[in-house]
């Protein structure tokens, strides 16, 4: 499926991504969850996101962090407040910093709380956007707050394509604690 443009394949790309996240983690081996992470030397992972995350509370968390973003943002805009996505001091050329602010802001969540937390937001992120019609949600200019994208573009990037993003991060975690079992 590609990226969704109506609620309805919206509600069921989420659901679904965060199905298939969620089965992955619970296949999760003992090796696995208590590896860290290791992309260094890996070419194709440059992003920032390579070397940040350490573990899969990591993960989790990014991904409940921004669910808040989402859900603080349509609530203070719909209240008439009016407040930009990232919060300040932030901008897309400077939320790398903040990133790495939520997670060191998590050091202590534990693996636990962090998947509590996001089955938490999960829901809540769902109901939100249920709240909207199909045109709300992806027709452009329907809230200037929203600027020049759709209000469903900030759901999809929030829900099914970061859970894509934190699928492919633990099948390559998996990939290397394989590899590193092979090597021992």
């Amino acid at each position: 499926m590609g990226r969704p443009t109506t609620k309805q394949d919206l509600l069921e790309a989420a659901s679904s991504n965060y199905e298939k996240l969620m089965a992955f983690i619970d296949s999760m081996t003992e090796k696995e969850l208590s590896t860290p992470f290791h992309f260094e030397g890996e070419a194709s992972k440059k992003e920032a996101h390579w070397k940040r995350d350490k573990n899969l509370r990591d993960v989790l968390i990014h991904l409940y962090e921004w669910h808040q973003l989402l859900l603080n943002w349509v609530d203070a805009n719909r209240n008439g407040e009016e407040k930009s996505f990232l919060p300040k001091p932030y901008n897309w050329k400077t939320y790398g910093a903040m990133n790495e602010f939520f997670w060191k802001k998590h050091q202590n969540t534990s693996l636990e709380e962090a998947k509590q937390m996001l089955s938490e937001s999960h829901a809540a992120v769902m109901e939100l956007a249920k709240d909207f019609s199909n045109e709300e949600l992806f027709s452009k200019g329907v809230y200037k707050w929203v600027g020049g994208s759709t209000l469903g573009s900030y759901f999809v990037s929030n829900s099914s394509s970061h859970y894509d993003w934190a699928l492919k991060k633990l099948k390559a975690h998996r990939k290397n604690c394989k590899k590193a079992s092979y090597h021992e």
